[in-house]
């Protein structure tokens, strides 16, 4: 059986592991393992230790940045450990930040950290079981969380 790492964060202000394994549940058979982490910096190694401890077929991470430089400068440090934890284990890690000021408001903040967890989900189980579908929306200007923005026009 296929097995999903899920790791989220306590500082993100939207449960977002919830909504991904609720999407993935939806969409696949599989054993889901969670774990969760204080902030996007501990995320490369908990993706990590899913994939080598736990077995884990493809994990995804999931976090909110904050508004601050600071937090922009977490954000990329993390993503850059996340890329290395994929290239030591020969194994995806789906990425999914939101960072807070991505959104005007609470209520679209919430509403986008939700979209972009499911969306992103869905990419997960069409990288497991449906790739052919990612191959057909190539170029197409998928765009996770709010709308899709479409392929360039010549």
């Amino acid at each position: 059986m296929t097995t999903i790492g899920v790791v989220d964060t306590t500082f993100a202000r939207f449960n977002m592991g919830k909504a991904a394994i609720d999407e993935i549940q939806k969409n696949i058979s599989a054993k889901i393992i969670r774990r969760t982490v204080p902030g996007i910096k501990d995320l490369p190694v908990a993706a990590k230790k899913l994939i080598d401890e736990e077995g884990c077929d493809i994990v995804i991470a999931l976090g909110m940045p904050g508004s601050k430089e600071q937090d922009k400068i977490c954000a990329h440090e993390a993503s850059t450990g996340i890329i290395q934890a994929q290239l030591m284990t020969n194994t995806h890690i789906i990425e999914v930040f939101v960072h807070e000021d991505e959104a005007k408001d609470e209520k679209e903040l919430a509403f986008l950290m939700e979209q972009r967890s499911r969306e992103h989900a869905l990419n997960v189980v069409k990288m497991l079981s449906r790739p052919e579908k990612l191959i057909k929306e190539a170029g197409t200007g998928q765009r996770q969380g709010f709308e899709d923005v479409g392929p360039a026009r010549i």
